[in-house]
């Protein structure tokens, strides 16, 4: 098994990527406010210009530089042998894309790169906000080259968590809507953005507590992990297993709440007690 890449070649990787964010940034932002949207073939599940345009930008830098690192790009899907080499560029060039098609500020370029099937460098970058979020394993987590930590809530009771809901969530009984309910009725609040990166990385920095969803892509989420992790929190898989950033879902927070942000999602309520009010409803722990 090959070893991690140095921290010389980890900072080389996190520049690259960087450039391949900000490209595609640029591109978007070019974009906005002149775009029609068409859907891929899932109700919802939405494409633009933007998204193909920006990902031509992100691909061409990545290309460039590391002609030998296979991609998995969100809309031209694998180039370059995966299966012969230990990186993977993981890109998703409009994080958000129903939101930017109907001119609402949540969307990003989110651009992630995987060792040995495991997130090592991320950035993800808000064309809106003009805010870059960046991080590499060991290196560090930074907002706009600041560093960045996670909050220090540790009582589910008084966090802000966010999550999403999957574009099969019409046509599947395992969805999170329960799970937002329920956590709603256990939090300060609960918030669905529309795109995981930025949600990822508004755990990072310490906006949001904790985040969970199902019916991801790793191009949604490979940055978004080395944000979290890096800048002191946890990631996991819904029981507090080690996260595959393949499996298509996750638990991520501030590392102090993770363990009753699981429970919590362990004794969610089934839908068929939904017609029971709140005050019935199990305690986390019960």
């Amino acid at each position: 098994m090959s070893q991690l890449p140095d921290q010389a070649t980890l900072q080389r990787l996190l520049e690259i990527a960087t450039e391949a964010a900000l490209a595609g940034a640029a591109v978007v932002r070019s974009f906005l406010g002149k775009i029609e949207a068409e859907e891929k073939g899932r109700s919802g599940d939405l494409v633009t210009a933007a998204d193909r345009a920006s990902e031509t930008a992100t691909i061409e830098v990545l290309s460039r530089h590391c002609p030998q690192i296979p991609i998995l790009a969100e809309e031209s899907g694998a180039i370059g042998g995966t299966q012969n080499s230990d990186y993977l560029w993981a890109i998703d060039p409009l994080d958000g894309t129903t939101n930017f098609a109907h001119q609402y500020p949540f969307f990003a370029v989110s651009i992630g790169l995987l060792f040995q099937g495991q997130p090592i460098v991320g950035v993800v970058a808000d064309p809106e906000r003009g805010e870059l979020f960046r991080a590499a394993k060991g290196l560090g987590a930074t907002r706009d080259r600041i560093p960045m930590r996670v909050s220090r809530t540790d009582q589910l009771s008084r966090s802000l968590l966010v999550t999403g809901f999957a574009y099969d969530r019409r046509d599947t009984n395992d969805t999170n809507y329960p799970e937002f309910c329920y956590l709603t009725h256990l939090t300060q609040g609960v918030r669905r953005g529309g795109s995981a990166s930025i949600d990822l990385a508004y755990v990072a920095c310490g906006r949001l507590d904790g985040y969970w969803e199902r019916g991801l892509s790793l191009w949604d989420i490979a940055a978004g992990i080395v944000l979290v992790q890096e800048a002191g929190g946890q990631v996991s898989a819904y029981d507090g297993s080690p996260v595959n950033p393949s499996s298509g879902r996750l638990v991520a927070t501030n590392g102090h709440l993770h363990n009753q942000l699981c429970a919590a999602l362990a004794t969610v309520p089934k839908l068929d007690l939904w017609h029971q009010p709140p005050t019935t409803w199990p305690k986390v722990g019960q």
